[in-house]
């Protein structure tokens, strides 16, 4: 199991309240991880990206896809390695042009798994 799969099994079991479609796509490539339905009835994207590093790698479909659906889509970063302070860290996809840039040193939506799951809930 690859290191976004283990993320998106962590997020999952925090987050009992969405409805997850895992979007497995290479036809329409640049397409989110995944698709979340939660009881407000909010559809939402988010990317799952694992970094060891301060830089997050992105391909330029997942860059244009953000661009162009800026509302509801979201990245959420997983940080390993022992300067990991903030392991997990949630982003607006209309941001994706900025944390390519920045990396880990741009300010996130949130901090935390259960914080990140709490916001993704309540939209």
């Amino acid at each position: 199991m690859g290191p976004e799969s283990k993320l998106y099994k962590k997020l999952l079991k925090k987050t009992p309240g969405i409805v997850w479609n895992r979007i497995e796509n290479l036809s329409n490539v640049g397409t989110p991880d995944l698709l979340g339905y939660n009881n407000s009835g909010t559809f939402f994207t988010v990317e799952l990206k694992v970094t060891k590093g301060i830089k997050i790698k992105f391909s330029p479909h997942q860059i244009a896809w953000h661009v162009k659906h800026p509302k509801n889509t979201f990245i959420l970063v997983e940080a390993l390695g022992p300067r990991a302070v903030n392991r997990f860290q949630l982003f607006p996809g209309s941001g994706i042009l900025a944390l390519e840039a920045c990396g880990l040193k741009l300010e996130p939506f949130c901090l935390g798994l259960d914080a990140c799951s709490l916001l993704l809930q309540d939209l």
